[in-house]
């Protein structure tokens, strides 16, 4: 059964939006994006949108993309994914736990399978970044019948029907994407429209909204939630923190092997930036 609904309700008992941050799995490693996962728990994460690698990752700007190419030089792939989260998982029953995968993963596998291995590893949920709601029907019935939810994306300035649409098929939480383009923070993240999208999609029966692209500073994510959003999701301000430290990362690797002092080190000024990073960012869901 999803986590989600009991994650919002907490959340709005104690007068909190989400703040959910998004990190490649495998980024630099399997091993370091594991130990990354749970220094953003640490930090008070409320739950995890986690990305699998992929070669041609069309919905993501440059810092994401770089993300992609360095877990798959890492030889960091579906499985050695589902291995990461299945780990985490057994020490985290009970926060939710959402992947991020291109299409062609479930494609590849097959539906059925595919949503039937992410079932097995404790996934709540899935976004296919590139898979549009009006073609989500085959995929929502496999997640459905596999127990995950089927997220989709509400385009920014989205018509009504497609609104309505992304309400009836997503499960868990709808992404509200803040802006056209990308992923990144070159861009700033907008709240331009969004109460109006949240009240249709609310009108509806849809599932909790989440803001994200762009989302890089406490601000916004207060902004976000200030506009009817339930919480925020950030992949690129927290990705460019792991870039920052994967030149010092690999130096040490290059020295002394992986779990040596030096590199224990380097990995944990990387899980210290982000620690505070998701502190600063979750305290701006609280109401002040």
């Amino acid at each position: 059964m999803s986590r989600y609904p009991q994650m919002f309700r907490s959340l709005d008992e104690r007068g909190e939006g989400a703040f959910v941050p998004f990190v490649m799995v495998g980024d630099p490693t399997a091993s370091a994006s594991e130990a990354i996962i749970e220094a953003l728990i640490e930090g008070g994460a409320d739950a995890l949108e986690l990305g699998v690698p992929f070669s041609d990752p069309v919905a993501d700007g440059p810092t994401i993309q770089r993300a992609h190419i360095r877990a798959l030089e890492a030889g960091v792939g579906f499985d050695a994914c589902l291995e990461v989260v299945g780990r985490v998982r057994s020490r985290h029953p009970e926060l939710p736990i959402g992947m991020l995968i291109y299409g062609n993963v479930p494609f590849a596998l097959g539906l059925e399978a595919f949503y039937a291995r992410c079932a097995a590893v404790g996934i709540d949920s899935v976004l296919l970044p590139d898979v549009p709601v009006r073609e989500s029907a085959a995929f929502s019935a496999a997640a459905a019948d596999a127990g995950v939810d089927a997220v989709y994306i509400a385009p920014p300035s989205a018509a009504e029907h497609t609104l309505d649409a992304v309400a009836g098929a997503s499960r868990g939480y709808i992404y509200a994407v803040s802006r056209v383009g990308v992923t990144g923070t070159e861009h700033a993240s907008s709240t331009v429209g969004l109460a109006q999208a949240v009240e249709r999609l609310r009108g509806a029966g849809a599932a909790p909204v989440m803001l994200g692209f762009g989302i890089s500073r406490p601000e916004q994510v207060a902004e976000a939630i200030a506009a009817g959003a339930d919480g925020a999701i950030s992949g690129s301000a927290t990705v460019q923190i792991i870039e920052a430290h994967v030149p010092a990362l690999a130096q040490a690797a290059q020295t002394e092997a992986e779990g040596s002092p030096a590199h224990a080190a380097a990995l944990e000024a990387l899980r210290a930036e982000l620690t505070g990073f998701v502190a600063a960012m979750k305290a701006a869901t609280r109401a002040p």
